[in-house]
């Protein structure tokens, strides 16, 4: 199924939408923030002004409230009488902290030049770009480097994102720590909204929405719309210590706060709890490095933060064979994240999740599976399932990996040290 995405300011004069051949991903801003989506069938179309105006209140009223409540907590505001929208919606405020913008890459050079080409239009601009060439099998992305200037180029032979991105961080000098894909394309004013996140010292990270670039192909539809793994929603989230002890009983859902390919720390909590734990991560485990360590600042008191307002565009895989490698990958390295969770910490919602909530899901997914005949949500459902069963055998694998590599040290001295 292909939408079309259609971007739509509510600040502008509304006109109705034409009749199509495909479906419509419409997306709703207020000047440069989102507020909401909906998806048109061609079936609703064409759509009247009055008709758009009233689909648009329906899905932004929600992120409006929670906007409302952020800014204005002890004031009872009536939800049908807002105040205008740029009295409610963040202000722009210059930071003084320091930016350092990690993409770590390999073999994808005609991605990273997109990346690098929407760097251009950040304001403000970071205050240095470093490029991490991972094992690559040829100079191209050095070549591709010496194009852009002010990009600095690392490399880094060792396979594997999470050394990667440690190399980055050994590499880097700055207060604030970003990390981006290099298949993402960012929107102008990215890192102003990622920085103005970290407004409280306990804010350890900083979290964004990342949005799709195009839904050309089944699987990219059914990767957005379906899954939602990248998107986690428009409404701005704090994840304190009381979300961390709620959830703890059953696996803390730390993949809600937010993605690896829009993401900033402060340079600090390295200092304090090491770098990323080297055996998750794409040419490791999978996935779920950046999970792992939004788990470990909560369990260490601090907090994180998701701000829609700090906007990147991914690029979705376009097949579905690569949709269901990537979600066999996610779900490997989800279950070895949980593992490495409770080795690191011995929180035994880890392993209940691991061995009831995740089997008792996929379950239930199955039933419901059969009777829709594997229909289009559950076309990856034995690349997950195949996943869940490799993650244990995969943890070992990886752990001994990591222990003949570094046979004098501890894990935890190991990850500390990158």
């Amino acid at each position: 199924m292909r939408y079309e995405i259609i971007h739509i300011d509510l600040s502008q004069p509304l006109h109705g939408l034409c009749q199509g051949s495909c479906s419509l991903h419409i997306i709703f801003w207020w000047h440069d923030f989102p507020l909401g989506s909906a998806t048109v069938s061609p079936n609703a179309l064409p759509i009247s002004s009055t008709a758009l105006a009233t689909l648009a209140a329906q899905k932004v009223v929600p992120t409006v409230s929670a906007y409302l409540c952020e800014r204005f907590p002890d004031v009872e505001l009536s939800l049908t009488r807002f105040p205008p929208l740029d009295s409610i919606l963040p202000a722009s405020s210059p930071s003084d902290l320091s930016v350092s913008l990690i993409i770590c890459t390999r073999n994808r050079p005609e991605h990273l030049q997109r990346c690098l080409q929407s760097l251009h239009q950040l304001t403000p601009a970071a205050t240095e770009i470093i490029v991490v060439d991972n094992a690559p099998q040829d100079d191209r992305t050095k070549v591709l480097i010496q194009q852009f200037e002010g990009v600095h180029y690392v490399l880094e032979p060792r396979p594997g994102l999470s050394i990667a991105r440690n190399t980055g961080i050994q590499h880097s000098q700055s207060d604030i720590i970003v990390f981006t894909d290099d298949d993402v394309c960012v929107h102008s004013r990215w890192l102003e909204q990622l920085c103005a996140g970290f407004s409280t010292p306990e804010v350890m990270a900083v979290t964004g929405i990342v949005l799709p670039t195009e839904l050309e192909t089944d699987a990219q539809s059914l990767f957005e719309l379906s899954y939602g793994y990248l998107n986690a929603g428009y409404q701005p989230i704090s994840f304190e210590h009381k979300f961390f002890k709620q959830h703890q009983h059953a696996g803390v859902p730390v993949w809600d706060i937010g993605a690896g390919a829009n993401m900033a720390f402060r340079r600090k909590m390295f200092d304090q709890l090491g770098g990323f734990d080297p055996r998750l991560g794409a040419g490791a485990a999978g996935c779920s490095e950046d999970s792992e360590m939004w788990y470990r600042i909560l369990a260490n008191g601090g907090h994180c933060r998701y701000l829609p307002t700090a906007v990147v565009y991914h690029s979705h895989r376009q097949t579905l064979k690569g949709l269901q490698h990537q979600m066999r990958a996610y779900m490997q390295g989800h279950v070895v994240a949980l593992l490495i969770q409770f080795e690191k910490h011995r929180h035994w919602g880890n392993l209940w999740r691991l061995l009831g909530v995740l089997p008792l899901n996929y379950l239930r997914l199955l039933k419901r599976a059969i009777r829709h005949g594997f229909q289009r949500r559950y076309r990856t459902y034995w690349s997950e399932v195949l996943g869940c069963l490799l993650g244990p055998w995969t943890y070992f694998w990886v752990t001994q990996n990591l222990n003949r590599s570094h046979p004098k040290q501890t894990i935890d001295s190991t990850i500390n040290n990158y």
